[in-house]
């Protein structure tokens, strides 16, 4: 007779502060919260960022659940599964680490429930579940089976790039350019991009589309050489984003590289035009996560406008350098674009709570947002509204995030092959051959 698997979960703090309502995740199993877990949680609530957000939450979530309840004992909750408060652990089983740790306590903790997992004719597997690297690191060293968080994660390894390469012949490659529309027998993802090459070397990008009717095609993407509000596109990848972010019926772009690729440029430049010239749009709203490079500098002078200033400076830089190239009289200055109230910069903080209709958004550094937040800022676009969001998956400085469970790349894979949805992965830096060396060698 073979005996009954239970699996019982371990939950660590950081779990939930990645997402509060996390207990739901598992399902028909036993979801332990240690103690100490939520004298962490208590400590956090009061921070105004994220993080004290989910604290909150995760505290009301677990406090709604279990009512009056005996919580030593557990309760059921409705995805099937039984909450359970453990107050102690076995301190035979500790080893030399300090008990002044509430991470160690909850790891001991986990240890004591392994060991207590023993039953005649069930079979007890138990996992400590951890977004922290060492506190796994250490829980595998005592000997517990420890595993990350997987929901809201995407594996930068295997996600999505946006566009492939095929070889075909000339004949298509001059069909495409007349501007015919070619059947594409292999299935794609919707506005996933081909870059096409025959057998003289000569290359063009196309884009694949489903139309209603259901018949695959792919047309060719213009080349942009006379430029989007003076920049002009330096690689077919540019082109292909360029592409996306100037269709209106495409509501959502990402684009994923590293430094120096593009992404910041090409989205202002596509959004100026989108908002001066053919006015599709009311207003261009860029934004960016206020996260430090490096330690933090502290509070900073004056009011809203002086502070984000220096937060929202690279923003700043990319308008300059389209100043710098275009002649037309709405681009006088950085000042003019700024004052004229259709160009609006402001930090991710600020755009929680608004509804935003007609308007050209752009999210920059969004590797620096939880999934949770991704899905807060993209939810506020209204009627008529295209978001665009940008980073490098790479360069993460959120102690809580790393290159799989962002929100950039929880986003990109959650949204490929969504007809309102595109996206570009850029791989090659034009900013400068010490940039793109910087980038690869470091």
């Amino acid at each position: 007779m073979s005996k009954k698997i239970v699996k019982t979960f371990i939950i660590d703090t950081n779990v939930l502060i990645h997402r509060s309502d996390a207990i739901l995740s598992f399902k028909e199993c036993e979801v332990v919260v240690p103690i100490w877990v939520l004298e962490e949680l208590d400590k956090l609530k009061t921070y105004s960022d994220e993080r004290g957000r989910n604290a909150r939450q995760a505290i009301r979530f677990i406090e709604e659940r279990t009512g009056h309840n005996d919580l030593a004992k557990g309760v059921k909750i409705e995805n099937g599964s039984t909450l359970r408060i453990a107050l102690e652990f076995d301190r035979k089983l500790t080893v030399d680490l300090p008990l002044n740790s509430n991470d160690n306590k909850i790891i001991f903790c986990a240890l004591t429930i392994q060991k207590q997992a023993v039953h005649p004719n069930i079979k007890k597997e138990v996992f400590f579940v951890s977004k922290d690297i060492n506190a796994r690191v250490k829980a595998r060293a005592l000997g517990l089976h420890a595993v990350d968080y997987e929901k809201q994660k995407a594996y930068l390894a295997n996600l999505y790039a946006g566009y492939r390469e095929a070889k075909v012949s000339p004949d298509i490659i001059d069909r495409l350019i007349k501007g015919e529309r070619i059947f594409w027998q292999d299935e794609l993802f919707e506005n996933e991009f081909l870059l096409l090459s025959d057998s003289s070397g000569r290359k063009t990008a196309v884009r694949y589309h489903t139309p209603e009717e259901g018949n695959r095609y792919i047309e060719y993407v213009e080349t942009f050489e006379n430029g989007v509000s003076g920049i002009v596109p330096l690689n077919s990848q540019q082109q292909m984003a360029f592409d996306l972010l100037l269709d209106d019926s495409v509501s959502l772009v990402t684009l994923v590289g590293k430094a120096g690729t593009g992404k910041t440029l090409l989205a202002l430049a596509a959004g100026l035009k989108k908002v001066f010239e053919s006015k599709a749009y009311n207003r261009v709203l860029a934004s960016r996560p206020i996260m430090p490079l490096g330690k933090d500098i502290g509070y900073l002078p004056g009011d809203k406008t002086e502070k984000l200033s220096h937060w929202m400076k690279p923003l700043v830089d990319n308008l300059e350098l389209i100043v710098s190239v275009n002649n037309k009289a709405d681009y006088k200055s950085v000042d003019a674009i700024l004052t004229s109230n259709r160009v609006e910069i402001e930090a991710i903080t600020y755009i929680r709570g608004r509804s935003l209709p007609k308007q050209f958004i752009i999210v920059d550094e969004a590797q620096n947002l939880s999934p949770h937040e991704i899905k807060t800022i993209v939810s506020r676009a209204g009627k008529d509204t295209k978001v665009v969001v940008t980073g490098d998956p790479n360069q993460i400085d959120s102690p809580y995030l790393d290159s799989d469970s962002n929100g950039l790349t929880f986003l990109v894979e959650s949204f490929k092959g969504q007809k309102i949805f595109g996206h570009v992965t850029l791989s090659k830096s034009e900013r400068s051959e010490l940039a793109e060396l910087a980038a690869e060698l470091l």
